[in-house]
């Protein structure tokens, strides 16, 4: 089999790329190394600023003592909760909303669509979504978090296109078969969309899991808050970590800086995890999504 042979310029082309994209991750990765390395280095390395890629030392000293505080698993808890069932919600909404919009025999979807593209541009703010939030009678409880952000005009689209490529054929050979347009969306449609719903899932996990302003605007009882809104507090705010008592002053000022790396690894670290699992479905939903044939 003959060989294409590269000139030079195509190699200079290719080193330049592998170069950049060195650099780029490179970029990317030291921040998670440098503070990692600094969660689980000795408290004394940390407080001497003495730690620049790799730990120095060994200790899990920072994350018991994070683990030790009940307001961590009272927040972990409410941001698994909100993920999840914030997902779910999303997901079926989000499938129930594109799926008719993907039908030409929707009468409706060309106006339909209108008035979803504009809600991308315009939007009520801030203060009249608060007072929505209090007159729906849905402030301070989590329903605040879950109902507001149940779907995405942006994410309508994408999976309607993404619904679009399915052959119309499927459909009128189900309809001739005797069944409805529930039946063809739950038994044919959305075993044919598992990249689009895995993109649905990972933008809106990550979404749910990663938001804190609307918790910090509906949600003022601190048994309600997520992660994130408690992280927020402790870097922005300098919220300390541990309650009166739960550590002497020494120990208070030893870890002051480490526990705030630690939380940063317990916030991102599971989001992190489960993204190379959904990775092949994402970069094939997200490119068929956004074409239209």
């Amino acid at each position: 089999m003959r060989t294409i042979r590269k000139t030079w310029g195509e190699h200079l082309a290719d080193g330049w790329i592998y170069l950049t994209m060195a650099f780029v991750i490179v970029v990317t990765l030291y921040p998670f190394v440098f503070v990692f390395s600094m969660s689980i280095s000795k408290p004394i390395h940390v407080i001497e600023q003495s730690v620049w890629l790799f730990p120095k030392g060994f200790s899990l000293g920072a994350y018991k003592k994070v683990f030790e505080n009940e307001m961590v698993w009272r927040s972990y808890y409410n941001t698994l909760f909100y993920t999840v069932v914030g997902t779910a919600i999303n997901v079926v909404m989000t499938a129930l909303a594109a799926y008719p919009l993907a039908r030409r025999s929707f009468s409706l979807r060309r106006p339909m669509m209108v008035f979803i593209v504009i809600t991308m541009f315009f939007g009520g703010g801030i203060i009249p979504m608060f007072i929505l939030i209090q007159e729906l009678g849905i402030y301070n409880t989590r329903w605040a978090i879950l109902l507001p952000s149940a779907v995405s005009a942006f994410l309508i689209i994408i999976a309607r296109t993404f619904f679009q490529t399915i052959p119309e054929s499927l459909h009128e050979s189900a309809k001739l078969d005797g069944a409805n347009d529930i039946s063809i969306l739950v038994r044919i449609v959305l075993p044919l969309s598992q990249p689009i719903l895995a993109v649905l899932t990972l933008f809106y996990a990550v979404n749910h899991w990663n938001s804190f302003f609307p918790a910090m605007m509906y949600l003022p009882e601190q048994k309600l808050q997520p992660l994130s809104l408690y992280l927020v507090k402790i870097l922005v705010q300098n919220q300390e970590i541990m309650s009166e008592g739960m550590l002497d002053s020494f120990d208070r000022a030893l870890y002051a800086i480490q526990l705030k790396y630690a939380m940063i690894i317990i916030t991102v670290l599971p989001i992190m995890a489960i993204y190379p699992f959904l990775q092949k479905y994402f970069v094939q939903g997200v490119m068929i999504g956004s074409l239209k044939e």
